[in-house]
């Protein structure tokens, strides 16, 4: 293996390759693993070539240095720690975690960030025990980012609980606490303490640069004694937030390429779901809250949740495919899988799919793999060899491998994944991964014993308004003769939206003096690349309107409770079905929408208010 090229490192005064037109459209991923779990330099190397290869896939700045984010996410290199920094050498045999901590440039707030971290540690029963200066390279930097570049410090800490998984949620209630801690006492001004990672397992590499000179910029990763068994790389294209330094890529578990179209929807479901932390973390959990931040990016919400279901005990493989479901309603090949299909239908109670364009690549220390969502619009492509090493990414050809050494090849399809079990040397495919899954539970049990699904009830035909008193409501709220003839009556006879084309030169509905349909006053809103339109007709292998009624369960802990719902195949319903609600044990209640324009907002409330059942 020792005889492949080293890769060169570029000088930040080298020339950024060009990007052919047409391909800086989405974020690069990979990931490399052995799965003997056999520790190499070469395999960081390989990692780091793969991420260089990915320039393309990048953003830059203004100044054509600072990229829009770069990073490796790897098992923490625990013998190189113990070779360069006696305390990581001193707390061999410990239960210990690291943290990679970026941290104010001012010498006075440093002080205090490192002393709120110490104090929060001390507070959970954990010992600080010590800090590392990370050797970096500034000259590297880009103008953009050398003006916003944190000083970055490695923090090693040890515990008492050595029982599997017990500390890693000591550090996640820690790194939830120093930043509240953050916020109390320096306000917006609390983002310059960041923690790349805090884990017992891995470790975070990343900065605001581009891919090539990430490895110049940090001197460990060109240690030949910096040695891992897998790597999870990333270069970011930013699309919906602008470039900083936390929200390069990997984030703590995973690597996102794509755009989650569904993020304010699932942002809202976060927070509800927030009061069923109190079931789990008891009185830890008013350290968890809020889980979710408008503030971040879609990738950074997304891997907070998943890291919420990871630190609450589900192996990460189980939450991915909960949080990102395949199609599973017109899915031929789970007729014979009915675990799998049982898996997916209980989480659909509890969990709504962050859906969008999506190639996730995780790891949490146990795991590595990739997973596309359910409309497979990323590429995903694996080679596997004779010496067991596995790799993935959104390229082929980035990793130098003999191809006389590769027995296998592949590419993921629309919600499938694939995984490398670390701590037992296994290779999951996609049917391994989610058998095993839905073998944990008896979700088929479940949801016969608790699950209720309304019947489709039969239409009134019987014309229940008089033409002239249709026409007056009609036009009371805003319907147009266009409106009838050329959109309600194509749809109520093709049973489709209309398309046409013509000019729309009119005004917005809220900047409009003329009255509009209450539609008109939303805007849909998704990310900006490559989101084909998709709709529940055009689109049934992938997209559904089923939901479901009544209290929603915890998917932080999988329990028969939880599909105590009622299962409705469309949110719109006729007037027997509405009815027909009240009998699977329902409250309903009715309230009136026709309220003062002065009221605005707080008369809806006070209406939903009145009307609580």
């Amino acid at each position: 293996m020792n005889a492949f090229p080293q890769p060169e490192w570029p000088h930040r005064d080298s020339p950024a390759p060009r990007a052919v037109a047409g391909e800086r459209d989405a974020c690069g991923v990979g990931f490399l693993a052995h799965l003997r779990g056999e520790a190499s330099h070469w395999m960081l190397q390989q990692a780091l070539r793969g991420l260089g290869c990915m320039e393309h896939r990048g953003g830059c700045g203004g100044d054509a240095d600072s990229g829009d984010g770069a990073g490796l996410l790897c098992g923490i290199p625990w013998s190189f720690l113990e070779a360069v920094w006696p305390e990581a050498a001193a707390a061999v045999g410990q239960p210990r975690g690291l943290g990679m901590v970026f941290l104010p440039r001012e010498a006075d707030r440093r002080s205090e960030a490192r002393r709120f971290c110490e104090e929060e540690a001390t507070r959970l029963g954990l010992r600080s025990l010590g800090w590392r200066e990370v050797p970096v390279d500034a000259s590297v930097l880009g103008p953009m980012a050398l003006a916003t570049a944190p000083v970055i410090e490695q923090w090693l800490l040890a515990g008492d609980a050595a029982a599997d998984g017990v500390l890693e949620a000591l550090l996640f209630r820690l790194r939830r606490r120093v930043g509240d801690r953050a916020r109390e006492a320096w306000g917006a001004a609390a983002s310059d303490l960041y923690m790349a990672s805090l884990d017992t397992r891995t470790v975070v590499y990343k900065a605001m640069v581009r891919s090539v000179v990430l490895a110049q910029f940090y001197a460990d990763l060109r240690d030949g004694r910096f040695s891992v068994s897998f790597a999870v790389y990333h270069r970011r294209f930013s699309t919906n937030t602008l470039p900083r330094w936390p929200l390069a890529q990997p984030m703590r578990l995973l690597g996102h390429n794509g755009e989650i179209n569904t993020l304010l929807g699932n942002l809202n479901w976060a927070r509800a779901a927030e009061t069923s932390l109190d079931a789990v973390w008891g009185d830890a959990a008013a350290d968890i809250r809020p889980v979710v931040n408008p503030a971040f990016s879609d990738s950074a919400n997304l891997d907070a949740m998943l890291e919420l279901l990871v630190r609450s005990g589900r192996p990460i493989t189980e939450a991915l495919l909960t949080l990102v479901p395949e199609a599973f309603r017109q899915q031929p090949e789970l007729d014979q899988r009915p675990d799998v299909r049982a898996f997916y239908e209980y989480n659909a109670c509890l969990q709504e799919p962050w859906d969008g364009p999506a190639l996730l690549v995780f790891s949490d220390g146990r795991s590595v793999g990739a997973t596309l969502d359910r409309n497979g619009l990323r590429p995903a492509r694996y080679s596997l060899t004779n010496d067991g090493v596995v790799v993935m990414g959104s390229e082929t050809g980035v990793v130098e491998i003999d191809e006389a050494r590769v027995i296998e090849k592949g590419r993921l399809g629309p919600g499938q994944m694939l995984a490398v079990d670390l701590e037992n040397g296994r290779l999951l495919r996609n049917w391994d991964v989610k058998e095993e899954v839905a073998s944990r539970h008896p979700y088929g049990a479940w949801l016969a014993e608790h699950r209720r699904s309304l019947r489709p009830g039969a239409w009134r035909e019987a014309c229940a308004i008089a033409e002239l008193d249709l026409l007056r409501s009609q036009t009371a709220y805003g319907f147009t003769a266009e409106d009838l003839d050329l959109v309600i009556e194509e749809m109520a006879g093709a049973g489709k939206e209309p398309t046409y084309c013509m000019g729309d030169d009119i005004p917005l509905a809220v900047l409009s003096s003329k009255p509009h349909l209450l539609y008109d006053y939303f805007k849909q809103r998704f990310a900006q690349v490559t989101n084909p339109p998709i709709d529940p007709l055009r689109e049934k292998l992938v997209m559904s309107l089923e939901m479901h009624l009544g209290r929603r369960g915890s998917p932080l802990r999988p329990e028969p409770s939880s599909a105590s719902v009622l299962h409705l195949s469309s949110p719109v319903l006729n007037e027997a079905e509405l009815e027909a609600i009240a009998s699977h044990g329902l409250a309903q209640a009715s309230l009136s929408t026709l309220l003062p324009v002065e009221d605005g907002p707080a008369g809806l409330a006070r209406e939903i208010g009145r009307a609580h059942v």
